[in-house]
Parts: C-alpha cells; structure tokens; sequence
C-alpha cells in the first residue's frame, strides 16, 4: 500500500469503525481504492425501517432532541426545509441502491429507550453495545446506542469514533445496529474535530458547533458516517472497498472531507450562520443546521459534498 502524507494525517485524527472490524487511525488510503467501490452482492435493508434510539448515560431532552431532529431530516423534504440540506446529501445514498436493483428503504423515527442508570455499568465492550441494540426493534430495524460522555466503550477513542454491525440471526429477525460515543470530554480532538483542535497536525482554529454542542455535533458527524455505511453495508457483505476485515464504506472513503477544498486541517468551504457564526453545510427539520461529512458517490466514484 502507497503512503500519502496528506491522507495519512486525514485518516490518523479521525476514528473509523465498520462493519465488523476496525481500521486504525494511523492506516493510510490508497488513492487508487477511492475509486473502486463495489456491491458484494449481500442483502441491504429495504422496506420500512424503524430508527430505534437508545439513551445509555445522561443526555438532556435538548441534545436528543438533536439526534431524532436529525433522523426526520433524512425524509424531510419541501419549501419548508432550506437546500442544501440533510435529505439531498442522503439521496447520495439512494444512489448505492439505484446500482444494486434493491428498493431504497423507508426510515421512519422510532422508539427511545432511556437507560440513564447505566445498567451494564460504565465500561462497555462490544458484546454490551449488541446487548444494549437489542433492546430496540428486532426487525426491520437500525437500533442507535449512544452512550453519554462518562461511558467508556472499548476502542472508544483509540480507533474508532463510532461503529456499526449486525445482530446474530435469530427466529425473531435480524437488525442492523449502530453505536456513537459522546466524546467531549475523552477524545474531542479526535471524534469532535472540526469542532475542537485536533490532536495531530495543522492546529487551525475550531469551528463553530452548528447545534452549540461540541459534544453532539461531533456525535451528528460520526452518527452520520456510520449510518450510511449501516444502510450500505448491514450485514458486512453490501458495497464497501478494500478488505472486508477493514472496509471502506460511503463516508469512511471520503475522510476529513465537508466542503469543496478540503485539505489536511481544513474541512472545506462550509456556510456560516451570519448570528451564530456556526459552520455547517446542511439544513434539517425544525430548524435545525447540521455539519455532514462528504459521501463517496458510486455513479462518479467521487466525494460528493453538499457546498
């Protein structure tokens, strides 16, 4: 594998974990890799899919109301919603099942389950996090753990910001399910950036949270780039590139890209809320302004960004 210094530090401040296994952050991307995304012929969600959360540790009703915020966005669409926005960059998405002839899912918002009291206790390994995705819907389902930012999660930090696998087969079903770690107070230069300075390289000033939660915001960031590879690939056998043990999927094969431009220490060209001064380059339901990381389009085989 070629090493490319630029890319090098792109992949070494962000935290990737997909599918089944992890990439660590200090693994270089191949340029040539960018361009061969392909569908390993698996089966994708379809149908109507309930987006079930789960609440492990404190989150206040203002920072979940973030995240299921962000969720509506995803289908929300009319004069009411400003462009670009939050449904146009999952449209991206819909792409990847345009070339595979499956019919792209409908998501619709569903339970939230609180588990404030922290019943598996504050250090989680994977075994927990599939535990705790269990307790959502076990069918037709993406089941979301998002664990508060006193909770550690093993790897949590280390090599990964978030994750996405898929339950065991059982008579009942089989979901699909994602995790996300707040990291504002155990790795924000890591999971946060470009919210917070980043622990390696140029040390640019940090952006403005578009939500005016360091924490949250970088959760939106890395919540979105697992989910779309937990539609794209769920099962560990959909569209990715590279080895199966350490994917590539539609956002880890853009990393540290937002905007047009986009460089080492530089998210790219992003809007600017003219009161908050927040950066962000997509409108949501109610309001809401959310920074998304650019999506690797399979019909150009480029990364696609919203500005």
């Amino acid at each position: 594998m070629a090493y490319f210094p630029l890319l090098v530090f792109i992949v070494s401040i962000f935290c990737f974990h997909f599918s089944m296994a992890a990439r660590p952050v200090t693994d270089p991307v191949d340029d040539q890799s960018l361009t061969t995304m392909r569908y390993h012929k698996g089966a994708l969600l379809t149908g109507s899919i309930s987006v079930n959360f789960i609440w492990y540790g404190k989150f206040t009703a203002s920072q979940r109301a973030i995240l299921t915020d962000f969720v509506t966005s995803l289908s929300s669409t009319g004069k009411s919603t400003a462009e670009p926005s939050v449904a146009t960059w999952w449209k991206t998405v819909e792409e990847y099942y345009k070339q595979s002839k499956v019919r792209f899912p409908k998501l619709t918002l569903g339970d939230q389950i609180l588990d404030e009291e922290c019943s598996l206790g504050k250090s989680l390994t994977d075994d927990d996090i599939e535990k705790l995705a269990a307790k959502g819907s076990p069918r037709n389902a993406v089941n979301v753990v998002l664990t508060s930012a006193d909770v550690a999660v093993r790897g949590f930090c280390m090599s990964r910001c978030g994750t996405h696998g898929a339950s065991k087969r059982t008579k009942s079903g089989r979901f699909a399910y994602v995790w996300v770690g707040n990291p504002v107070s155990q790795c924000p230069g890591e999971c946060a950036w470009p919210f917070h300075q980043p622990i390696y390289g140029p040390q640019s000033p940090p952006l403005v949270a578009p939500n005016g939660d360091v924490g949250l915001d970088g959760m939106v960031i890395n919540f979105a780039r697992t989910f779309a590879g937990a539609v794209t690939n769920p099962f560990g056998n959909g569209f990715f590139q590279g080895p199966k043990e350490a994917p590539l999927e539609a956002a880890s094969a853009c990393p540290g890209v937002y905007g047009s431009g986009a460089y080492p220490g530089y998210a790219g060209a992003l809007i600017v809320d003219p009161v908050s001064g927040a950066s962000y380059n997509a409108h949501g339901a109610n309001g809401r302004e959310y920074l998304l990381p650019a999506l690797m389009n399979p019909a150009t085989s480029q990364c696609s960004t919203l500005v």
